[in-house]
């Protein structure tokens, strides 16, 4: 009867599961940290370090967590993690934004417009904070269910007391200084919304406009005298011609007369041929003069000149220059209305000119919109053009679609519309060279983030700060009754931080102002005590950004400036800004020492998410069926510089490499199991050359995967890691070792030496990996072997710290280390050479597994010198084969390789092909296997 081995084998053993059940075991971990406070242990661990502050960004307190906020939770929670791990104190404090539009249009939609009339303004903040509150909670539980960790029971919350007097403390600090002030000035204003926007508020999207040329006749004209001029404009927004004061024109341009359409029409030269495809004008006429020559005369020439408003017939309108106008597109001569657009203001301030603003805050005209008084822009678009039409001034009509700007919530178009509002100055102070000056000191992430901020600080206008909402922070000064200035001195303000700190901002909307502010404060104008406080609210960007005061200067355990801010690409415009702007006003430096940007959530396509396209994935969903460390994994995998694509497509590829790693946990502790640190490690000098060189390419893959961390470029860390498990360790190193662990004798000097060498590959993978698969690494930690666990372990993998080199032993010494890498390049290419040929002789059926074969390889003699230098035995086990024949030849540009069925006989036990009956004890096996025999035979663990 065949004697059986298998009891004669170090066979693998440990109960780490094969399958995860990561939907399942994974809130059991949850509770298991919250039960040992892991969050505040890992803080108590680093109390005393230098501190690392990630700053949270605050997500809208509106509805259930996306795709989106868990990338963007999860990529703080690797970053928190990490540099926990490097000995950092780390605090973590989430935080909300509860107030704004979103909420208080929810609550809005859920009142309906009835109830909505008859509400009063104290009940509905009530309502929008209870709404509020429902959803932090809501989305609470969803990041804690992603493995986030941090201030859960003590996030910040842009409703509470002290965080809305934080409000109050830069606004204070910056009014003094002259940053902000009141006035009236185009900006973009949200009809459906009733309220203004800001740059951050306003999304883009394709908008199909009517674009109409229209002759604006001259009254009087100091370049052409023989015939009536007309002055020919574009507008792609016809609604805005009631409140136009003004032509500008491009002051050295060059400007001539089209006699077309019965008219003399003055427009740029350099585009009258585009003007004349759109018009239909089959030829061009110009009007020359006695010589033939084109009359033609720069913009300046005409600076001065008066024109009749295109519909108001009392009105006249002015011709001016402006460096905005460029020739591009339209005419070369742009239709200005101050009280319509940015630059049409500054031109306006220029020249002093009337700011007309004839539509009101629902978009309708008023008085001054002349015949089309009572309709709203929309509706009078065609009508002015039908006007224009029948008074013989319309010279070209076409629909164009344009990119246009619409309201970030409603996704209506919005209209440019002068109103009183509060804004911040970017110049009164030098705030934007100020904030410019900080952008240059950034450590930034990625390294291009930094132009895109710097170029919106460079180009944006002042910032309208105030708002014609309910629910947020009111503007915190008073107007007086009498003569309607503003009252804001540093007591008042001090008043209202006292009542705000107290009570909260509810309590603006409920005392009157001498129940708080100081006795006898008046108006210094008039003298008059009678004060009304402001109805505005402050824009949520402005109550966003002063988290630096609200949050980083209130929490203890945090400081200004932080660290880093971490948000999407979009906050460039947002938070990232809002924040500079609002701390370089109140404190003259930028509230972060680094910022990181990370792109979108897509499709695998490349498509933004949305129902109806059906294409959109829910963490909820994600986390049933695949487990959190899954999700995790996709977002340590993902460029996160660039917008990251999810799809059932690409978390069916990330579960598989997930199985991968977990593959390889569990085949690092199953061969653990008889390994005791303490007395089975082996010395550098007793390490098979092999083993050398695996514990030198991880210590490679380390300084590798360290880097990669510290530019929080996950994904080169995912990736380093990936492909050393696929090729360095999985194709190389375990698939060689196999033999010597299953077969050797269980304390043989071989056997301890690979087993060194797995045990610090798993202390360093389960460390790298523990901030990414937060769960599964932890899940390892619990099941090291007895042989691997220290006195005073660390109870969770986060506790444990971060690997480096000196935790080695054996050291391994760097200019070994480094020929050793160069050496095993050559050999391992060899290798792979030996490989593919085996390959192939196994398909034509000349062996069967490749422990049957012997190969001759061919190399050329420098390749040659290298491999001859290893100790005898190392090819076989590093190609897997019976025997090897080496040979060289000069100039061989690549190895060649001969397989042969080896000769011997198979090793019943090793089933290697080799010499038996070499020992008279165990004659039926192999010498090495008759040796392990013998030993464990003494032991009493050979079974027949």
């Amino acid at each position: 009867m065949a004697t059986d081995y298998k009891n004669t084998m170090n066979l693998p053993q440990t109960d780490f599961p094969m399958r995860a059940g990561l939907p399942q075991n994974e809130p059991k971990r949850l509770e298991k940290w919250a039960q040992m406070d892991l969050y505040h242990t890992v803080l108590e661990r680093n109390k005393g370090n230098e501190p690392y502050i990630l700053h949270d960004g605050p997500p809208y307190a509106n509805g259930p967590i996306h795709i989106g906020h868990a990338f963007n939770k999860t990529l703080k929670d690797i970053i928190v993690k990490y540099k926990s791990q490097r000995g950092f104190f780390a605090p973590y404090v989430p935080g909300w934004d509860c107030h704004g539009q979103p909420i208080e249009h929810m609550v809005e939609t859920k009142l309906g417009p009835e109830k909505m009339a008859k509400i009063d303004q104290p009940t509905l903040r009530r309502l929008c904070r209870e709404w509020a509150t429902e959803h932090i909670d809501l989305q609470r539980e969803g990041f804690k269910r992603l493995g986030v960790q941090g201030e859960w029971d003590n996030p910040y919350l842009t409703y509470t007391p002290s965080y809305e007097a934080g409000n109050v403390k830069v606004f204070k600090k910056m009014y003094e200084d002259g940053a902000i002030y009141r006035g009236r000035k185009p900006i973009h204003w949200c009809r459906h919304c009733h309220t203004a926007l800001a740059e951050a508020e306003i999304e883009y999207g394709d908008e199909t406009s009517p674009s109409v040329y229209v002759a604006f006749p001259l009254i009087d004209s100091p370049v052409v005298s023989a015939v009536p001029l007309h002055v020919l404009i574009w507008t792609t927004t016809p609604w805005t011609l009631p409140a136009n004061t003004a032509v500008s024109l491009a002051p050295q341009a060059e400007y001539v007369v089209v006699l077309a359409e019965d008219k003399a029409l003055i427009m740029a030269h350099e585009l009258v041929g585009a003007v004349a495809a759109v018009a239909g004008w089959e030829e061009v006429e110009f009007l020359r003069d006695e010589s033939g020559a084109i009359v033609s005369f720069t913009g300046s020439d005409l600076q001065g000149c008066t024109y009749e408003h295109p519909i108001h017939a009392s009105m006249t309108g002015l011709v001016v220059t402006g460096a905005h106008v460029e020739l591009s597109t339209g005419t070369g001569a742009v239709h200005t209305a101050p009280g319509h657009g940015q630059e049409d203001y500054l031109v306006g301030e220029a020249y002093n000119l009337p700011m007309l603003m004839p539509v009101d805050d629902n978009g309708f005209f008023d008085a001054g919109g002349g015949p089309f008084e009572g309709l709203n822009v929309d509706e009078a678009n065609p009508l002015i053009i039908e006007w224009l039409r029948e008074r013989g001034t319309l010279i070209a009509h076409v629909d164009i679609t344009h990119s246009y700007p619409h309201c970030w919530r409603c996704h209506n178009p919005v209209i440019f519309r002068a109103t009183n509002q509060w804004f911040v100055s970017m110049e009164a102070t030098g705030l934007r060279e100020k904030a410019i000056v900080e952008i240059e000191k950034l450590n930034w992430y990625p390294s291009w983030a930094e132009n895109r901020l710097r170029a919106m600080v460079e180009g944006r206008p002042d910032w309208c700060i105030s708002r014609q909402r309910s629910w947020g922070v009111p503007i915190p000064v008073f107007t007086c009754a009498k003569c309607s200035q503003t009252v804001a001195t540093p007591e008042t303000f001090d008043a209202v931080i006292a009542l705000f700190e107290s009570e909260g901002a509810d309590a603006w909307f409920t005392h009157k102002p001498e129940d708080y502010l100081p006795a006898g404060t008046s108006c210094e104008h008039c003298g008059s005590t009678e004060l009304l406080p402001e109805k505005d609210i402050l824009d949520v960007w402005w109550e966003s950004g002063v988290s630096h005061t609200s949050v980083l200067d209130t929490y203890k355990e945090l400081r200004r400036p932080a660290e880093l801010y971490l948000e999407g690409s979009d906050q460039h415009r947002g938070w990232f800004q809002s924040s500079l702007l609002t701390s370089v006003g109140a404190y003259g430096t930028a509230p972060y020492k680094g910022i990181m940007s990370c792109g979108f959530t897509v499709d695998e396509n490349g498509e933004k998410m949305s129902k109806s396209k059906g294409n959109g994935v829910d963490p909820a969903d994600v986390i049933k069926e695949y487990g959190a460390d899954v999700l995790r994994l996709w977002v340590g995998s993902v460029d996160n510089s660039q917008d990251v694509g999810i799809s059932k497509n690409i978390l069916d590829r990330t579960a598989d490499a997930y199985r991968r790693f977990r593959n390889t946990f569990r085949f690092l502790l199953s061969n653990l199991n008889d390994f005791d640190f303490r007395c089975d490690s082996v010395t550098w000098d007793e390490l098979t050359v092999v083993d050398r060189w695996a514990l030198a390419r991880l210590q490679s893959l380390m300084l590798t995967v360290d880097e990669a961390y510290e530019g929080f470029r996950f994904h080169n860390a995912y990736h380093a890691i990936y492909d050393y498990l696929v090729t360095d360790l999985s194709a190389v190193y375990l698939d060689a070792l196999k033999d010597r662990l299953y077969s050797d004798a269980p304390k043989s000097l071989a056997r301890r030496s690979t087993q060194t060498v797995l045990m610090h590959i798993l202390e360093v993978l389960v460390r790298q990996l523990a901030p990414i698969l937060t769960f599964t690494c932890d899940e390892v930690w619990e099941y090291y072997p007895d042989g691997l666990r220290e006195e005073n372990r660390a109870e969770a993998v986060q506790l444990a710290g971060w690997p480096e080199a000196s935790d080695f032993n054996p050291t391994v010494p760097t200019s070994e280390a480094q020929s050793l890498l160069s050496d095993f390049e050559v050999v391992l290419g060899v290798r792979d050479a030996v490989t593919k040929a085996l390959e192939q002789a196994r398909a034509e059926k000349v062996i069967g597994k490749s422990q049957e074969a012997a190969v001759t390889v061919t190399v050329a003699p420098t390749a040659g010198d290298i491999l001859r230098r290893l100790p005898g035995g190392t090819l076989e086990e590093l190609f897997i084969v019976a025997a090897v024949n080496l040979l060289t030849e000069e100039d061989l540009p690549e190895p060649r390789v001969q397989v042969q069925k080896a000769t011997g006989e198979k090793c019943p036990r090793c089933w290697n092909i080799r010499d038996l009956g070499g020992d008279s004890r165990y004659p039926e096996v192999c010498e090495r296997c008759a040796d392990v025999l013998s030993a464990l035979s003494t032991e009493g663990r050979q079974d027949s």
